[in-house]
């Protein structure tokens, strides 16, 4: 964004689009990302849900997620697990339905047959079941969340990490942006602004949790990234500082967006 400034944010400089088709496992790039109305096509497309307690598992009670690499390629889902072990199959229906809970509220998950439910069991030592999770179910706020450059640079040197943006995908979000002013993009709230032929709007705030401190490779805890931000940054009701902002899609092309 040239100047980076107000009167010249409506268009975003989009470094990179991330997500994961799998709910908690490693967020990674995505160049080839479309959009529609509803953010991402393909993020959190599946989740892992404990058909007893029906739960869908979460990456903070679940750290071990994150050091899987999912992929999905037309209908055939990779996952990589960090020993070498792998399975790439396309998921299949079992007609079954299961409700779970996800913060607070029923989804209706369509659980799915395959090696995957086998693979993750093993690695984490627990019965869990691939489902398929309804379009937006299993993401906690608004679809898209973005986080700036500048912002994590200005983190980075408050922690004595420099080195902070290399590990840009701690933060999980769908669109790292540009910026040469740190946390300017909290002044964009309620705006329109554009990269590529999408238009989003953008929202609140990202109040945040401890999967920061989650190293985005392994899933170790090797940091204190939500100390660190607790200690300067504007903070919600449950405590929770703020980092990035959400964003909606406001609107599409007849074709789907590629950014």
């Amino acid at each position: 964004m040239e100047n980076r400034g107000w009167a010249s944010a409506a268009v975003l400089d989009v470094l990179c689009v991330g997500f994961t088709p799998v709910k908690g496992m490693r967020h990674r790039s995505q160049p080839d990302a479309e959009f529609d109305e509803h953010g991402p096509v393909g993020d959190r497309r599946f989740c892992l849900i404990d058909a007893e307690q029906r739960r869908v598992l979460r990456t903070v009670q679940n750290p071990s997620l994150v050091a899987v690499a999912a992929q999905l390629s037309g209908d055939q889902l990779e996952m990589a697990l960090p020993d070498g072990r792998s399975v790439s199959s396309a998921p299949e229906p079992s007609g079954d339905v299961l409700t779970c809970e996800y913060w607070g509220r029923p989804l209706e998950m369509s659980l799915l047959n395959g090696p995957h439910s086998e693979l993750m069991s093993s690695w984490l030592g627990t019965p869990v079941r691939l489902a398929a999770a309804p379009r937006g179910g299993v993401v906690f706020g608004d679809p898209i969340s973005l986080v700036a450059t500048a912002s994590i640079r200005d983190l980075g040197v408050r922690m004595g990490r420099p080195d902070l943006l290399a590990e840009a995908s701690r933060f999980r979000a769908t669109l790292l942006v540009d910026t040469d002013v740190p946390y300017i993009e909290e002044t964009w709230f309620g705006r329109e602004m554009t990269y590529g032929g999408t238009r989003i709007r953008i929202g609140e705030p990202i109040p945040r949790c401890a999967v920061m401190d989650l190293d985005p490779i392994t899933g170790e805890r090797n940091s204190r990234v939500m100390k660190s931000l607790a200690a300067y940054r504007p903070r919600n009701k449950s405590g929770e500082p703020h980092f990035g902002m959400y964003a909606q899609v406001v609107n599409r092309t007849e074709e789907p967006l590629v950014v």
